[in-house]
């Protein structure tokens, strides 16, 4: 391996580049990605065939019936990618097992409430409690923030910390997914800034790798979901990347002496976080009830209304977000050389799956006149 490669790595947060550790989490960010990608068409086709779809009205943007199980494929795609890289790489997986296997059964629980809310419809009240059961369980298995102010009340505070700080971000993500590409691109942009801080500590392999898996999936569903998009998270995709995200902001044990302590992880997940506060605030103002009153007050319907196209809102949303990101990447104490790669990589990824939609959509454009004009001529 070259010198310059070698110190670049370094630099980055690969303390040992000859070790196989940092070729595991590409190969599951790669596999992630692509199997997400393929997974969607069949899916999307099992879910028109079944009618698992949102259908429009006052509240939603499309104009026509569209799948929401792409959270199945994001699901199934970090599944599939841990899987195999467990079997490539059984010890390097095998370090991290137990912290990785009680995210996923977290996230597991919540992907099946989302699909039966999705398809169903579930009381508001069953699912926080299936979200805090979720949070409990990351707390019973050492995943918390731990508290080391409050005294003998130090361990309860511990569990009430955690449990809101996993259901805020689990329902942050859910309710930020009203545009094609937002919640997708979002989460894909704090995964990756996460990944790319928590690659400079030993004790946060897990979420690295969590991340990665996460960051590939979202970004292989993103190239289906960028406006117009063919499939959408869905409250399965959005409650299990929420969740994700959540889990792996704190895993490395997370110590916090003070109230401020939470500050730092709270900048990577700012833009969900402040956007449900004030939707929460503006609905308790006009008397609403926040968990049961859908409406068009989130950042997306502001700017939607200021004139912004949907594609326009989502780019403009995931430049805060990598904006605020990079800051909060230098709150950790992250070098320059860290922040421009993961700049650069975030800004190359997203633009690479813009690309490839608009491609996709001005071929289907193309082919459609053909397809009609020579039916035309067949009859």
């Amino acid at each position: 391996m070259p010198e310059w490669f070698t110190r670049f790595l370094n630099e980055i947060g690969i303390a040992a580049p000859e070790r196989a550790g940092w070729l595991t989490v590409i190969l599951t960010f790669l596999l992630a990605g692509v199997a997400t990608w393929l997974f969607i068409p069949r899916v999307r086709a099992f879910a028109i065939k079944c009618g698992w779809a949102d259908e429009p009205n006052s509240r939603r943007l499309n104009e026509t019936p569209v799948p929401n199980v792409g959270g199945l494929a994001v699901y199934a795609g970090v599944i599939a990618a841990l899987v195999v890289a467990s079997l490539l790489r059984p010890i390097v997986i095998d370090e991290v097992k137990a912290e990785v296997l009680s995210i996923l059964l977290g996230g597991s629980v919540l992907v099946i409430t989302g699909f039966i809310d999705d398809q169903f419809g579930l009381p508001p009240f069953f699912r926080l409690v299936v979200q805090i059961l979720a949070a409990l369980l990351l707390v019973a298995n050492g995943i918390r923030i731990e508290i080391a102010f409050g005294g003998a009340a130090g361990p309860v505070l511990s569990v009430l910390f955690t449990v809101f700080w996993v259901v805020a971000i689990t329902n942050a993500i859910n309710l930020l997914d009203g545009v094609d590409g937002l919640a997708g691109g979002v989460g894909f942009i704090i995964a990756i800034s996460l990944l790319a801080v928590s690659a400079h500590f030993g004790e946060r392999a897990a979420a690295t790798l969590l991340l990665a898996a996460l960051a590939g999936s979202t970004l292989g569903f993103l190239r289906h979901n960028f406006h117009p998009s063919r499939i959408i998270l869905g409250d399965s995709g959005a409650y299990f990347v929420g969740y994700v995200l959540a889990a792996s902001s704190i895993l490395g044990n997370l110590r916090v002496s003070t109230i401020f302590g939470l500050v730092p992880p709270l900048l990577f997940l700012l833009l969900p976080l402040l956007d449900t506060f004030q939707v929460v605030v503006r609905r308790i103002l006009r008397r609403m009830n926040p968990l049961t009153s859908p409406g068009r007050d989130h950042v997306h319907h502001q700017l939607l209304r200021r004139g912004f196209s949907q594609r326009r809102t989502t780019m403009v949303l995931w430049g805060v977000t990598l904006t605020i990101n990079l800051v909060a990447m230098r709150v950790q104490g992250m070098s320059a050389t860290v922040l421009v790669t993961t700049a650069l990589g975030i800004i190359a990824l997203l633009g690479l799956v813009v690309w490839q939609r608009g491609r996709a959509l001005r071929v289907t454009e193309e082919i459609a006149p053909a397809d009609r004009s020579s039916r035309g001529r067949s009859t």
